[in-house]
């Protein structure tokens, strides 16, 4: 090996220029992207339109409802037309909430601990008829409610139970959908090996439901008492049926005998709008509060680990 290739070896090289990184090009939104979120919008200001007519016909007098736009605010005066809501018939419309939340709270809350009761004894107890069953109860899912109102009617007349709170509470205890989902969740997400480590310790079955079995599967269960306290509440057709006396009426039901009485009492045009206003302010903040719970009990118990 020569010297000048021995010095050339020991002599250090200069670092190699480092070369710029290309600017990436941005890509635009997609035109899928753009579709579905200019769908969403159109979908979200279909279903609040109605919502935003009521609270701006809620803070107009009953003649500025028909002669001002219907979009916009005009002496708008809120308090006062609530107020004569809250007060009119000796202040009727409070019963009318008060029995709504009756219904809708103790049937929803009851109606969800049964479906959480049949949903798991479906999904982990052996039993003969248990899949017929629970086809019997997916058939519950696709009978509409307004089938059952007269059947219902005779029935409850026969026992005595018509225009009492009975005759609205018992057939909101039933959800065939709060089964289904209540089943389909406890497959998923109560292990049996749990199960059997508590019947192990001791534990009655009763104590593992409602100690251990309601919390495992409590997203599931708020979003049947979700479900179920809005369907109740909203449910016009079977107090119509069931009770005649108007101090036991629902919020939809009173409205509505509001609604027809307009052409001798102008006022109730406005105290239907604003009866109904009041009415959207509680399904609101169920809706709120319960969101994470609902899209995790909607999702959670779908899939199975």
């Amino acid at each position: 090996m020569s010297a000048t290739t021995t010095s050339e070896s020991l002599t250090p090289r200069a670092p190699a220029p480092v070369r710029a990184a290309a600017p990436t090009p941005q890509r635009g939104p997609r035109p899928g992207r753009i579709l579905l979120i200019a769908s969403l919008a159109i979908a979200a200001c279909y279903f609040l339109l109605p919502v935003y007519w009521l609270i701006i016909a809620a803070t107009k007098t009953t003649a500025k409802v028909y002669g001002s736009s219907g979009l916009w605010f005009d002496s708008p005066q809120l308090l006062h037309n609530l107020g004569q809501v809250l007060t009119y018939d000796d202040g009727i419309y409070l019963h009318w909430v008060l029995n709504s939340l009756l219904y809708a709270g103790v049937g929803g809350l009851l109606a969800t601990l049964l479906a959480a009761a049949a949903g798991f004894a479906l999904a982990k107890y052996r039993f003969r008829g248990r899949e017929a069953a629970f086809k019997a109860v997916l058939a519950g899912v696709l009978l509409p409610h307004t089938a059952l109102a007269l059947p219902l009617y005779l029935l409850f007349n026969k026992m005595g139970l018509t225009n009492t709170y009975w005759a609205i509470l018992i057939p909101s205890l039933v959800s065939p959908f709060g089964v289904y989902l209540c089943r389909i969740f406890a497959e998923s997400a109560v292990d049996d090996t749990l199960l059997e480590a508590a019947r192990v310790d001791g534990a009655h079955e009763g104590r593992i439901f409602f100690g251990l079995v309601l919390r495992i599967m409590s997203p599931a269960l708020v979003t049947v008492f979700l479900f179920q306290f809005v369907g109740i509440w909203n449910n016009y057709f079977l107090p119509l049926v069931m009770l005649s006396d108007d101090r036991k009426y629902p919020i939809t039901l009173g409205l509505t005998t509001w609604q027809a009485a307009q052409d001798r009492l102008p006022e109730l045009v406005q105290y239907t709008i604003g009866g109904a206003f009041l009415s959207v302010i509680p399904l609101a903040v169920a809706m709120l509060v319960l969101q994470r719970y609902w899209r995790t009990g909607l999702t959670e118990g779908s899939v199975k680990g």
